[in-house]
C-alpha cells in the first residue's frame, strides 16, 4: 500500500497541476485569446492560430529535467527553435514574399518608394524612445525593428542583437501586424481632410515583363551596396520575385511561396509562441517592449501620412497629387496595410479605388524594413 501511495505521490509531483503558477495559466489564457481572435476575427490566422498554441504549448508547466521544454538544450523543441535563434526562418519568410509580392505597383510610380522610406521613421523613433526608457543600444534597435510592421526582419534583427527579448519582440510584431486595421484608421483619419480623403489618383501605368525582371536584379545590387549586412533579407526578397518574374522557374516559384513558406510560418509561429515561456516573457521588460512597439506603429504611420502631405505641397498638378490615405501604406505589413487605404478611400467615395497606388509604398515597406534592419544591424551588431 505504501509504494501504492509513493509512485501515486511521484505521479503526482511530474504532473501539469504539482508544478503550476498563475503566470502558466495567464499566459495559456493569453494563447487561447490570440486563437480565439484569429478565428473570429480573422485577424492574421495563419500567424495568430501558430503563436497563440505555441504560446499554450510552451507554457505547460512540467517536471524539469524531462529535457521537453524548449529551453532545454537537445529537445525537439529546442532544435526547432534553433531556426529563429540563428535566423535562419526569416530569410526563408523573405524568399516566399519576394515569390508571391508583384512590384508592379512600385515599378510604375517610383516616387511611392518615398512614402515606404518614410514609414520607416516609426523604427527609428522607436529606437530613440528605447533609449530613453534604458534599454542597452543593441536591445533599443531590436524593439525598433518592430515598427516596420514586419515579423521575419523583427525575428531576425533581435536574434542577432537581443536573442533574450526576443520573444517578446517577435509577438509585439506580429500582433501589431494583426491589429493594422484597428490601428491605422483612426490615426489616417485624424491626419486628414475631407477633401484629401477624396483626392482620386490616376491610374499607374502598364509595365512591361522586362521591367518586372530588370528590377529584382537592379533593386538587390542597389539596396546590397548601400547596407550588405542585411543580404539575407534582401537577397532572398529579390531573389524570390525572380523566380516569379522570369518566367522559366515557374516550380521553384510556386515552391516558395507555397509549401516552403507554410512550412516556415508553422515553424516560426510554434516555436516563437512556445518561447513565451511564463518565467521568462512576464516581465516588465515584455510590457515595456509592447507599449514601445505600439508607439512605433503610430510613429509609422503618422509619418507616412504626414510625408504624403508635405510633398503634395511641392507638386503643383492637382492631377499628380497623391492621396494621404496611402501613407499609411508605407509599413511592411503585406498586403494589408495596403487594404486599410483602399477601404478608408471607398468609405468617403465607393468610387475611388485606392489599393493599387497603397501597394506602391506597401511593397517599398517590404525593401524598407529589411533595409533598416540592416543599418541598424551594421552599427549594433
Amino acid at each position: 500500500m505504501e509504494q501504492i501511495i509513493s509512485s501515486l505521490q511521484q505521479f503526482w509531483q511530474y504532473t501539469g497541476f504539482a508544478n503550476c503558477a498563475w503566470a502558466n495559466i495567464a499566459m495559456i489564457a493569453i494563447g487561447i485569446t490570440f486563437i480565439t481572435v484569429a478565428i473570429l476575427k480573422e485577424w492574421e490566422p495563419l500567424l495568430l492560430v501558430p503563436i497563440g498554441f505555441g504560446m499554450i504549448l510552451g507554457n505547460i508547466p512540467m517536471f524539469p529535467g524531462l529535457n521537453i521544454g524548449i529551453y532545454e538544450d537537445g529537445s525537439v523543441l529546442n532544435i526547432l527553435y534553433q531556426g529563429v535563434r540563428q535566423g535562419w526562418y526569416p530569410p526563408l519568410i523573405f524568399l516566399g514574399i519576394g515569390a508571391m509580392t508583384d512590384f508592379s505597383a512600385l515599378i510604375s510610380q517610383p516616387r511611392l518608394i518615398l512614402i515606404g522610406a518614410a514609414a520607416q521613421m516609426g523604427i527609428f523613433g522607436a529606437y530613440l524612445l528605447a533609449l530613453l526608457f534604458g534599454f542597452m543600444p543593441n536591445e533599443a534597435g531590436a524593439i525598433g525593428i518592430i515598427g516596420g510592421a514586419d515579423g521575419p526582419t523583427a525575428i531576425f534583427l533581435s536574434s542577432k542583437l537581443a536573442p533574450d527579448l526576443m520573444g517578446a519582440i517577435a509577438v509585439s510584431a506580429y500582433s501589431y501586424m494583426a491589429l493594422v486595421p484597428v490601428i491605422q484608421r483612426p490615426i489616417m483619419l485624424a491626419l486628414t481632410t475631407k477633401k484629401e480623403r477624396l483626392m482620386k489618383m490616376p491610374a499607374p501605368r502598364a509595365v512591361t515583363q522586362k521591367e518586372k525582371i530588370i528590377f529584382p536584379v537592379i533593386g538587390f545590387i542597389t539596396t546590397a551596396f548601400i547596407v550588405p549586412s542585411g543580404l539575407p533579407l534582401l537577397g532572398m526578397l529579390f531573389f524570390g520575385n525572380l523566380l516569379k518574374e522570369s518566367g522559366v522557374t515557374r516550380r521553384l516559384a510556386e515552391t516558395a511561396r507555397g509549401p516552403l513558406v507554410d512550412v516556415i510560418t508553422i515553424l516560426i509561429g510554434i516555436t516563437v509562441g512556445a518561447s513565451t515561456q511564463a518565467d521568462k516573457f512576464l516581465t516588465g521588460k515584455s510590457i515595456l517592449i509592447f507599449g514601445l512597439g505600439l508607439l512605433s506603429f503610430v510613429i509609422a504611420t503618422t509619418c507616412g501620412v504626414c510625408f504624403v502631405k508635405f510633398i503634395n505641397l511641392l507638386i503643383r498638378d492637382p492631377k499628380k497629387k497623391i492621396n494621404p490615405l496611402i501613407g499609411n501604406a508605407g509599413v511592411s505589413a503585406v498586403p494589408d496595410a495596403a487594404r486599410v487605404s483602399e477601404v478608408a478611400g471607398r468609405e468617403f467615395d465607393p468610387s475611388n479605388h485606392l489599393l493599387m497606388h497603397a501597394m506602391g509604398p506597401n511593397v517599398a515597406g517590404v525593401i524598407g524594413s529589411a533595409v533598416a534592419a540592416g543599418i541598424l544591424l551594421s552599427f549594433l551588431g
